[in-house]
């Protein structure tokens, strides 16, 4: 089998991702490869899911954090750690320093949500010490730095550094004892890159037939962006939603890596991943974060080729606060066309809902959102109103009727800023 030759500007080889999988090989959980029929039967060839979710910390993030913190000198051991995360870095970090007994800081930004704090204080076991930063993951990063360089800590990066990579490459030692042999691609979520840049340093080396797809949402597509600019740049805006992957600059490290040994670079919106989340949870009983969900959303629809053999899906993690899934719901109804919303203008005077309803919604419709409030010195009051629809082909029946109506009505758009408080 041919390997391909890495150019000098990588610093993570195979060999260091062999070395990891020995380091992590008493620590870390040989994940199961599981067969998804519901996506096989959609996409037609099979599709098997790599269950990260499973893994210790219910993340792959021990394997990066794990070899990093086993690899310190006695001398950086004592001095402890410092480390900024979303969430899943930091049960690593935290596991790391439990099982080794090094004390450790962890920085979280202010959106981390309070399942994985706690998480994060159990596994830690009194070890770390959590710090709150009021911001993003980017700045929460700036913080802890600052923090370890002024305390002498060794900073314990969730992507960008060499040994995070190998660590978190270990995912493909691992798959190449249970892919089959004509597998067609592995497809792996992105935030920093650390994941995907692990994974396809080996298998492009030692598996180079395989594509490797890295894929990140719509929202936070930093990678995408350093592609086309050649370089790592700062995204203006980042969608936190996909918390996992919320990533506002590819690593330097990362980068030269993940341009070398990708095959492609794709971006899914975060409807589409709350789609997949619940039907991973339906059809799987797979709890998966969303993030976990990037990468069979993207094997769903958003593939850029037409696979010839089975393609693998990394669910990354599994560390979903359930109190979301109302949100989870909702955006994945609008991106599925089967959600609007609509100010609708009714006429203060009785029967105007009740007409409304009679001539304008169809049997199989249902008001599952209505705000109005009578103004008793006005003819008219503006409502807002979110119908359901049985199919998302519906919508243009039920917006010729609302045009054939005596009622002003106008929908509202998919970008609207009255969806922050809706959800």
């Amino acid at each position: 089998m041919r390997a391909i030759e890495s150019t000098g500007t990588v610093q993570v080889s195979a060999r260091d991702v062999d070395e990891a999988a020995r380091r992590l090989e008493q620590v870390a959980r040989m994940t199961a490869l599981e067969l998804s029929p519901r996506l096989s039967e959609e996409v037609g060839v099979p599709v098997y899911l790599k269950r990260e979710d499973i893994q210790i910390c219910r993340s792959f993030k021990i394997r990066g954090a794990y070899n990093k913190i086993a690899s310190l000198t006695a001398d950086e051991a004592r001095s402890g750690v410092a480390a900024a995360s979303a969430g899943n870095h930091a049960q690593g970090v935290a596991y790391a320093c439990a099982k080794l007994g090094i004390k450790g800081k962890i920085f979280l930004p202010s959106n981390t949500p309070r399942q994985k704090r706690d998480r994060i204080a159990t596994i830690g076991k009194g070890w770390v010490e959590q710090v709150i930063v009021n911001g993003s993951f980017d700045k929460a990063n700036e913080e802890a730095q600052r923090v370890a360089a002024a305390e002498g800590l060794c900073f314990v990066p969730p992507y960008d550094d060499p040994m995070t990579i190998a660590g978190q490459g270990t995912i493909a030692v691992e798959l190449d004892q249970q892919i089959p042999k004509d597998t067609d691609s592995v497809v792996i979520p992105m935030g920093g890159g650390g994941l995907a840049a692990g994974i396809a340093v080996w298998l492009k080396t030692m598996r180079p037939e395989v594509k490797v797809i890295g894929v990140e949402p719509d929202g936070a597509a930093s990678i995408q962006a350093a592609m086309r600019a050649g370089q790592p740049v700062t995204l203006d805006r980042v969608d936190n939603f996909v918390d996992g992957t919320a990533v506002g600059r590819a690593g330097d490290i990362t980068y030269p890596i993940l341009r070398e040994y990708l095959d492609e670079v794709i971006t899914v919106p975060e409807g589409a991943v709350c789609s997949e989340m619940l039907d991973l949870y339906h059809s799987e009983g797979v709890i998966a974060e969303p993030a976990g969900a990037l990468a069979s959303a993207a094997v769903r629809r958003y593939l850029p080729h037409i696979p010839n053999g089975p393609v693998v899906a990394i669910v990354s993690g599994g560390n979903n606060d359930l109190s979301r899934y109302a949100e989870v719901q909702e955006r994945s109804l609008r991106h599925e066309g089967l959600r609007h919303y609509f100010l609708v203008t009714f006429p203060q005077e009785p029967g105007a809902l009740r007409g409304f309803l009679n001539d304008v919604l169809a049997p199989d419709q249902d008001i599952i959102h209505f705000e109005y409030t009578k103004k008793n010195n006005r003819e008219t009051g503006p409502a807002l109103v979110g119908i359901d629809l049985a199919k998302a082909s519906d919508l243009q029946d039920l917006r010729r009727r609302m045009a054939q109506s005596p009622l002003h009505v106008e929908q509202v758009p998919q970008d609207s800023e009255i969806f922050r408080i809706l959800i």
